[in-house]
């Protein structure tokens, strides 16, 4: 791939815009040396004004998603690709949510670039378990768990009954629900199917990958290839 593909590839502007940007000299390798159009050094060596190009494809990033924020760019308001460096909106292949989140959910969202990654992560073959913590309106009853686990629940405007989901009290208005799948508001509907209501929700691992305690709100990052592989474990 020559460099004004690469680069245009990676949202630094249209082909134009990024043959412009080589010819100002301001596109260079580590050493300082300023590139030509046709040159295509190892990717950590190129520069663009000092700074090292973004990562390339296939990329995987995690975030912590805050509230009020949506996951389409098409949606209108704030967008987690608000949270993400201008040029990543730009990136060719775009990158996707793998499983959206709703506005007022928050926690582990995971991104990419890589479609075959994110079908195999969101089918319910795939065997990765997303985990939310619950926060809710009013005390659990204690008949919650054997309703989710048993395989028969239908949601309201729903026909198929929903995959077994598990149960973790946490305390009298708190818990975990582990779900094999991620129908359109799953875990709101199933508390309000058993008689409650969800006042706070956020998901906090997918498959075998835990989000960090220390990626605070709005932060993201790359995920290392031992990471995206923890997903499947």
């Amino acid at each position: 791939m020559k460099l004004v593909k690469l680069l245009a590839n990676l949202g630094y502007g249209s082909r134009k815009e990024v043959q412009r940007l080589i010819r100002s000299g301001v596109v260079t390798d580590d050493t300082g040396r300023v590139l030509g159009e046709n040159e295509v050094p190892p990717h950590h060596q190129i520069r663009v004004r000092g700074e090292e190009l973004d990562p390339p494809a296939p990329l995987v990033i995690m975030l912590n998603k805050p509230d009020g924020y949506t996951c389409s760019s098409e949606d209108p308001g704030d967008t987690v690709y608000d949270l993400l460096p201008p040029r990543f909106a730009l990136r060719n292949p775009g990158l996707n949510p793998i499983g959206r989140l709703d506005k007022d959910t928050t926690g582990f969202l995971l991104l990419t670039d890589d479609g075959k990654l994110l079908h195999k992560i969101i089918h319910p073959k795939s065997g990765c378990l997303k985990v939310y913590q619950v926060q809710l309106d009013r005390p659990l009853e204690g008949h919650e768990g054997e309703l989710f686990a048993s395989g028969t629940l239908v949601l309201n405007s729903e026909s198929r009954p929903l995959l077994p989901a598990k149960l973790e009290v946490l305390g009298e208005k708190e818990a975990l629900v582990t779900l094999h799948e991620g129908r359109y508001h799953q875990v709101r509907r199933m508390f309000a199917a058993s008689g409650n209501h969800v006042l706070g929700l956020k998901r906090i691992s997918i498959g075998g990958l835990t989000m960090p305690d220390d990626l605070e709100e709005g932060e993201w990052r790359e995920l290392e290839p031992d990471e995206v592989k923890a997903i499947f474990a």
